[in-house]
C-alpha cells in the first residue's frame, strides 16, 4: 500500500486510520440506506466509507487499478484486497454486529450465481429505488467515518 503514483493516494489511505473501507454510489438511494444500516451495526467504525464519485473514492479506484467510471458496485478494500459485488456484500455483513455475519454461509454459492442477482438490482437500482441529485453528505456525527469528510 506504499504505491502514490497520484500522490495523495497515501494520504486517502492514512485518512481510513487502520478501517477497511467501503466505497459507495454516492447518488443511489439504495446505497446510502446501505450505508446507514451499516453505521447502525458497526458501532465500533470498523469501516470507513467513501463515495465512488468523491476525490477519495476516484483516488482510491485509481490506486487499486480499478475504472474510475461505471461503477456499478459497491467495492470492499479490506487488508489489502479489493472485494467488489456479493463477495464485498458478504464481507460486509461479516464485519457487522448481530446476526448478519451470518450471511457469509452464502459463500457457498458460486460467485457468477450471487453475481447475476447483484448484478440486476445494481442496474436497476436507480429505477428500483431512486437517484439523488447529488451525493451523500455527512452529518458532523458521522463525519469521522467517511475519508471525505476528515
Amino acid at each position: 500500500m506504499e504505491k502514490t503514483e497520484s500522490g495523495n493516494s497515501k494520504n486517502v489511505l492514512a485518512k481510513a486510520s487502520g478501517r477497511d473501507v467501503v466505497l459507495f454510489d454516492g447518488v443511489c438511494n439504495l446505497c446510502n440506506g446501505a450505508v446507514d444500516f451499516i453505521l447502525d451495526r458497526d458501532p465500533k467504525g470498523q469501516l470507513a466509507f467513501a463515495s465512488l464519485q468523491s476525490a477519495a473514492g476516484q483516488e482510491l479506484l485509481a490506486y487499486y487499478n480499478l475504472s474510475t467510471e461505471n461503477i456499478e458496485s459497491v467495492v470492499l478494500l479490506k487488508d489489502g484486497k479489493v472485494y467488489q459485488k456479493s463477495t464485498a456484500a458478504l464481507e460486509i455483513a461479516g464485519r457487522l454486529k448481530g446476526a448478519w455475519p451470518l450471511l457469509k454461509v452464502f459463500k457457498i454459492v458460486p460467485r457468477p450465481l450471487r453475481d447475476a442477482a447483484y448484478n440486476f438490482i445494481g442496474s436497476n437500482r436507480y429505477r428500483f429505488f431512486g437517484k439523488r441529485e447529488q451525493c451523500r453528505m455527512p452529518t458532523p456525527e458521522i463525519r469521522n467515518r467517511f475519508l471525505e469528510g476528515l
